[in-house]
């Protein structure tokens, strides 16, 4: 389990930048290794809470901001896809 938890980690880590899965990927390995070791379970547990805070805090602001955010990301990762387009 540790080292197939560790190896999806590290792949979700190279695929944080690229369009997809990248951080569900790695918090996929970080609970693979939850299942076996006492500091990824602490970790784990951590990074649920914080992301639910900042879901619950960003939920809490004016649709303006949330909208305007997320067309934001969405050029960027646009943006992101047609440079790599580009660059084959």
């Amino acid at each position: 389990m540790g080292v197939l938890g560790t190896a999806l980690i590290l792949a979700g880590l190279l695929l944080v930048p690229l369009p997809g899965p990248g951080w569900a990927i790695v918090f996929a390995g970080l609970a693979l290794l939850a299942v076996e070791f006492a500091w990824a379970r602490r970790l784990l547990r951590r990074a649920r809470r914080l992301v639910s805070l900042g879901t619950h805090w960003f939920g809490r602001r004016h649709w303006a901001l949330r909208y305007g955010s997320g067309a934001l990301l969405a050029a960027l990762l646009a943006a992101g896809v047609a440079v790599g387009v580009w660059m084959l």
